[in-house]
């Protein structure tokens, strides 16, 4: 697929450092020695060294180049645990709580992140995504301006002369209209430095442009509102019906003079009930391959993987990591 191609290649012009936590599952050793070999990314390892390189070794694959961590022989474990504490006191956790926590793989390596060792971590092949992104929000935490973590969720048409943002289709539930202008900012973002197109914006509801009133609708509107407010240099329209957004004929009709209608390629759903469905829908009746989901709104890159992800997958996130980064 040539979008993926296009991501791994980026990747290994930036030259990003990917930290695994997950080194005992098969296929992370996998993937990290093909990262490592393809120069998409330089791996980090975290784990028991001697275990690892048996690991490797039994699977036959090399891991010349790749750094591996043991959090518990680390030198800098008790200034992890440090920062740790310091960030999460206030919530009643106690020094002994912290080094507790630092021996997890997935909360170490986003301190590893967070102290700039790496520019992206990437977790959830053997971990839920509840303590990725557990440990993302205690550890790196939102960015600037950005207090709602969501998800990206990228869809391209099989002749993959279309690509599409949906979001959120992963992560919250039921955003208000602050959050879902959160949401919006962050996937035109993700959009841009991905895809690497001009974000196109449509605000999705089941009206466009006042033909229905409803207080569903009204959250859209003042989304919409936030997002041109905070970011007048984004190209968004919304109230709009997906067919407004995404079919020019119909767009001209519904919303003349919408500088987004019939031409958008970053798509908001007004909740992840619809954002879940509309994913999904799309991939299985269109034949449309789905990437993601791409966490975003943290304030350094942190990926969440599926339990059931292929090397593949790992390698592809990793490789988007790198172009977050």
């Amino acid at each position: 697929m040539k979008l993926l191609d296009d991501i791994r290649e980026q990747a290994k012009i930036r030259n990003k450092t990917i930290v695994l936590p997950e080194a005992h599952d098969d296929r992370i050793i996998k993937a990290a020695s093909i990262l490592q070999k393809e120069g998409i990314a330089r791996p980090i390892l975290i784990g028991k060294i001697d275990q690892i390189e048996k690991q490797a070794t039994d699977l036959n694959v090399s891991l010349d180049g790749v750094k591996i961590i043991d959090p518990e022989g680390y030198e800098r474990f008790s200034e992890f645990a440090e920062t740790y504490y310091s960030k999460r006191k206030k919530k009643g956790v106690t020094l002994q709580d912290a080094e507790r926590i630092m021996v997890n793989p997935t909360f170490f390596g986003a301190m590893v992140l967070e102290k700039g060792l790496a520019d992206g971590c990437l977790s959830g092949a053997d971990t839920s995504t509840g303590n990725v992104l557990r440990a993302a929000l205690h550890i790196i935490g939102t960015a600037p301006d950005i207090k709602t973590v969501s998800s990206d969720i990228l869809l391209i048409t099989p002749d993959e002369k279309n690509v599409w943002s949906f979001a959120d289709c992963a992560v919250m539930p039921d955003p208000s209209s602050e959050q879902l202008a959160d949401i919006a900012i962050a996937t035109a973002e993700t959009h841009r430095k991905v895809v690497k197109e001009e974000p196109i914006v449509a605000m999705l509801s089941f009206s466009t442009k006042g033909s229905a009133k409803h207080p569903l609708v009204d959250k859209v509107i003042e989304a919409t509102k936030i997002v041109k407010q905070k970011r007048p240099d984004l190209k968004i329209d919304g109230e709009l019906q997906l067919d407004a957004a995404i079919v020019e004929k119909v767009g001209e009709k519904k919303a003349p003079g919408s500088p987004v209608a019939g031409k958008a390629n970053v798509l908001i759903f007004p909740g992840l009930e619809a954002g879940n469905i509309g994913y999904k829908l799309t991939q299985r009746i269109s034949g449309c391959e789905a990437i993601g989901p791409i966490i975003q709104g943290l304030n350094k890159p942190m990926n969440d993987l599926s339990r059931g992800c292929s090397v593949e997958d790992i390698i592809n996130v990793s490789a988007i990591l790198c172009n977050l980064a």
